[in-house]
């Protein structure tokens, strides 16, 4: 595991922000960590790159541990903050040469080139920061990020605040990186996670409720939709008594909308044979990452 958290808490005082968690991530997996405001995601972070210690509990990163190898575990670790701290009165290269010169890179320049083509910075990398679209900033903090060739990438909101352009290009700019990295990627977005993750941890309340490849927690949460058109009308009475049948409404004329608690269709199909009717259509309705997040954290 490039990633390995144990049974970690953290209390402010009497408050807790993180209870009893325990997740592990490998090598080459792009993780979304998902939560409301204020369920911890933050706070985790902050543990993986050691800014804070955990109250309890045992973390490693790339099997390092976090009290007995910090300095040599943050080597091995780039963090992009939800707020990117920059310096806009720094040029692009002179800026990512300071970092480079921080982690004691060698021929730090040539790295520096490197880093600059990573990220597609090549046609702005004249600019002072501080002149640069909102895009091209979360570019220039992924690449301080990237400069000094982590293991493990820890990424808090790297999209907020982007243009739909500029979301496609980090996003696959992520993907790519995810490939040889393991990356832990913290979004409020949803359509990001289905877009470019492999997994998905759901934090609430500083305790994990979900914890499963994305595919997987979408299929196997929550209710389940069926639309089902037929060549005559059906009796709702009737529809409402097959078991799991949560609810049916009629949508317009012989269109029926039924809600259930398990896969129904293959009852669906002998109640219309039954009911001597002809299917038109009968279509599962996909269940979406948000509708599942929404049932465990509200």
């Amino acid at each position: 595991m490039s990633i390995e958290i144990r049974q970690v808490s953290k209390y402010y005082g009497q408050q807790a922000a993180l209870k009893d968690v325990s997740f592990g991530v490998k090598r080459g997996e792009v993780v979304g960590f998902l939560g409301p405001n204020g369920a911890g995601k933050s706070t985790m972070m902050k543990i993986i790159t050691c800014y804070i210690p955990p109250s309890e509990g045992e973390v490693k990163v790339a099997g390092l541990d976090h009290f007995n190898d910090s300095l040599k575990l943050r080597r091995k670790v780039g963090y992009l903050p939800e707020n990117n701290p920059l310096y806009p009165e720094m040029y692009i290269r002179e800026y990512l040469r300071f970092v480079a010169g921080i982690y004691g890179i060698p021929k730090a320049k040539q790295r520096v080139e490197e880093i600059i083509e990573t990220v597609g910075l090549e046609l702005e990398s004249h600019k002072q920061i501080g002149a640069l679209s909102k895009g091209y900033r979360q570019r220039v903090g992924l690449a301080q990020a990237l400069i000094h060739d982590p293991e493990v990438l820890v990424l808090d909101e790297p999209t907020s605040g982007l243009d739909p352009n500029q979301l496609e290009d980090i996003r696959a700019l992520i993907k790519r990186i995810g490939k040889e990295k393991t990356v832990l990627l913290s979004t409020h977005i949803m359509q990001e996670v289905e877009a470019i993750c492999n997994r998905a941890i759901i934090i609430k309340r500083g305790q994990i409720v979900a914890d499963s490849p994305v595919s997987e927690l979408k299929s196997a949460r929550g209710k389940i939709v069926f639309h089902l058109q037929v060549d005559k009308p059906l009796s709702l009475s009737k529809l409402e008594k097959i078991e799991g049948v949560l609810k049916v409404v009629e949508t317009q004329k012989c269109r029926y909308k039924i809600t259930s608690g398990k896969a129904i269709g293959p009852d669906l199909t002998a109640f219309v044979a039954r009911e001597a009717c002809t299917i038109e259509e009968l279509r599962r309705e996909e269940m979406t990452l948000e509708d599942v997040f929404k049932s465990l954290t509200q």
